[in-house]
């Protein structure tokens, strides 16, 4: 499988990654396990966890994707050198139960939460550690339009940068990177970075997909002037751009059915119309439409990594078949043209 650089960590990540979320809710260990068999059968070295995980997230469940990963990890030892593990800090607020609610990005916290993952995760360090979701106020999860009366006191980005770097120099992390990040906040990131000669992020973790292409605009050039590569995660919209939720009646297992209070972006009349789209494109082509959602988001110039996840290898089997696969001119402009109609349904 391709590999591809992030930033300039030198760090090394096959084109396709393993979400984990699943676990401990959806999954269980065993099939958790297997999942990770399968992954590293398809050239996979790439598994992204995070200590809020699974999700929904629950107190109860609260680092149990962590540990489930980490003793696969613990029985592996010998392999761990071969995987790039990523993990994540929670940012403020949400969660309120993980360290008490002491969840900002600060140079006390940052450290804590990682000897909490390592723990979990039996292992020594963690490839790549990012910031879950930005510590200051952004609109994101679904929301775009900026307010700035939701605007709240805030780390200072020199001091969780800080905080970072002093990790990489103990050896517990290799390189760290932001999630459901702004354009604004990356390029902050970079050049405080730069200024005070630290270590710029190496990834940007942010929903990319079919019905969700917020990031193909100011994030784009962002991204690839500053050589901070995407990960893309949700590239199937939460299993939306799949068979399996085309029409009104979903099966009780789908995770959007399953949790009614999960994934709301997706269940907008907007992006329901435009997926209803997506999949007639399907049909004119005779081709799955995960396939080439998949395919889609893997063929953007700035993704280094497309993240997936499945609560069966039957689920990531089907997917397989097309992670290596290129769209035809005609599929592209295809979707383009309900793009153009319908330009990221999920994010308005």
């Amino acid at each position: 499988m391709k590999r591809n650089r992030l930033g300039a960590s030198g760090i090394e990540v096959s084109d396709i990654c393993l979400g984990t979320m699943t676990w401990g809710e959806q999954n269980s260990e065993s099939e958790a396990h297997s999942q990770i068999a399968w992954a590293l059968e398809q050239g996979i070295n790439f598994i992204d966890t995070a200590e809020m995980y699974p999700v929904p997230p629950r107190k109860e469940t609260q680092g149990a994707t962590e540990h489930i990963l980490g003793t696969w990890l613990g029985k592996n030892r010998g392999r761990r050198d071969k995987l790039v593990i990523a993990s994540k800090i929670a940012g403020p607020g949400r969660r309120e139960w993980i360290r008490g609610g002491d969840n900002h990005v600060t140079k006390k916290t940052v450290p804590w939460a990682i000897d909490d993952s390592l723990k979990r995760l039996q292992t020594d360090w963690i490839d790549l550690y990012q910031i879950h979701w930005p510590e200051r106020y952004v609109p994101a999860f679904g929301a775009w339009q900026y307010d700035p009366s939701k605007e709240r006191d805030a780390v200072p980005i020199l001091e969780q940068i800080e905080a970072m770097s002093a990790a990489i120099r103990a050896g517990k992390i290799r390189a760290y990177g932001l999630s459901n990040e702004t354009a604004w906040g990356l390029c902050e990131f970079v050049r405080v970075a730069r200024e005070n000669g630290l270590p710029p992020p190496a990834s940007v973790q942010n929903g990319y997909s079919l019905v969700n292409r917020m990031f193909d605009g100011d994030l784009a050039e962002a991204s690839r002037r500053l050589d901070v590569p995407l990960l893309a995660y949700s590239p199937l919209a939460m299993g939306l751009l799949s068979a399996k939720y085309r029409g009104t009646d979903w099966p009780a297992d789908a995770r959007l059915k399953k949790f009614p209070d999960f994934g709301e972006r997706y269940k907008r009349a907007r992006v329901l119309a435009a997926a209803e789209e997506y999949h007639k494109i399907a049909e004119k082509h005779r081709l799955p439409l995960a396939g080439i959602a998949l395919a889609f988001a893997r063929s953007r110039f700035f993704t280094a990594s497309t993240i997936i996840g499945a609560t069966t290898t039957a689920q990531l089997d089907e997917l397989a078949q097309w992670f290596d696969a290129a769209l035809s001119p005609q599929v592209l402009s295809d979707l383009e043209a309900v793009n153009g109609a319908t330009p990221s349904p999920a994010a308005q």
